[in-house]
């Protein structure tokens, strides 16, 4: 079901530039000056409504968090939350995951996360997968050598792509699960779909993907 536009939306969110970026490509290279610190760079892509992003931000407070999202109502939404308003280490981009390289330098950010993304199922959309290798290359030149990225989907055959296309691209992987609720990850922090998933005892699939050292 396609999301009801909230009225006057460019108005509103012209209002919330203290906490949105909108012309991300500005900042290339100078998020840490933007951050006012030189603290780790965390980025979620498809942040939704930015429940993940603002928790993280409370619990790790040395650590800056950017949340990506290229849906106006979404961010919208996100921007609105107390918890973010009040993190002066979370900026959000209103922005498209394809545009990456025009808004980080090589080796600017420490860790993506990737939670519960677009699955594409469609073989003919494989390569808008958020994981096919042509995005996964990108990543690769905007971490920091030993960077992470975090996955986590309720969805087993985008999972099953996601982990070969990893390895494929170079990366190494570790702590994979195909039922992270069953297993002692205590730092778990879930997403608005996750929590729904986890009412209905839906499995939830994660791995973490590490950049080369060398």
């Amino acid at each position: 079901m396609r999301m009801r536009r909230t009225a006057n939306i460019n108005e509103k969110l012209n209002k919330m530039s203290n906490y949105i970026v909108f012309e991300p490509e500005g900042i290339k290279g100078k998020w840490h000056e933007l951050f006012g610190n030189e603290n780790p760079i965390h980025l979620e892509l498809g942040m939704g409504k930015g429940s993940f992003i603002s928790v993280m931000s409370k619990r790790y407070p040395d650590i800056n968090y950017l949340g990506l999202e290229r849906v106006e109502d979404i961010i919208y939404k996100a921007a609105c939350r107390e918890e973010i308003q009040e993190s002066p280490n979370v900026k959000l981009l209103l922005a498209d995951v394809e545009n990456l390289p025009f808004y980080f330098n090589q080796m600017e950010i420490e860790r993506i996360y990737l939670n519960f993304s677009d699955p594409w199922p469609k073989n003919r959309h494989e390569k808008r997968r958020i994981t096919h290798p042509r995005f996964l290359d990108i990543y690769k030149k905007l971490l920091k050598k030993g960077g992470e990225i975090f996955l986590k989907t309720d969805n087993e055959d985008f999972f099953d792509f996601s982990l070969l296309s990893i390895v494929e691209t170079g990366y190494s992987l570790r702590k994979i699960t195909y039922d992270l609720h069953k297993t002692n990850f205590a730092e778990n922090v879930m997403t608005e779909y996750e929590q729904k998933f986890a009412a209905v005892g839906k499995p939830i699939c994660r791995c973490e993907a590490i950049t080369p050292l060398d």
